[in-house]
């Protein structure tokens, strides 16, 4: 079982950087495919960014790419989203969550993941 929890969500200007993390807990932490998912109000969880287990493979959603970066350290037990050039349309409750699939793979679908963190609320002011 893997236990996660995020940090580093605040309230920043349009523009500005914020640099989430998520802690694992649990020695398998290096067998999971990880993800970040954003829910604002009334919307349903949409995915952000994966990588899976090794690292070697990263994607992003479109309206992300170019601002974001997904990273982990294995060693660490964490996860990180580097966010650049936010958006108010980047405002959302962000999770992390944890998925185990063979080989190189991951999901963008919120359905495949099996572990989730309490999640951090992230607010880009205009």
């Amino acid at each position: 079982q893997v236990q996660l929890a995020e940090s580093g969500g605040g309230l920043v200007q349009a523009g500005g950087s914020l640099r989430l993390s998520c802690a694992a807990s649990g020695r398998a932490f290096s067998s999971y495919a990880m993800g970040w998912f954003q829910q604002a109000p009334g919307k349903e969880r949409e995915f952000v960014a994966g990588i899976t287990w090794s690292g070697e493979i990263t994607d992003y959603a479109d309206s992300v790419k170019g601002r974001f970066t997904i990273s982990r350290d294995n060693a660490e037990n964490t996860v990180y989203l580097q966010m650049n050039s936010l958006k108010p349309e980047d405002t959302a409750v962000y999770y992390c969550a944890a998925g185990y699939w063979a080989g190189e793979s991951y999901a963008t679908d919120f359905r495949g993941y099996d572990y989730w963190g309490q999640g951090t609320p992230v607010t880009v002011s205009s």
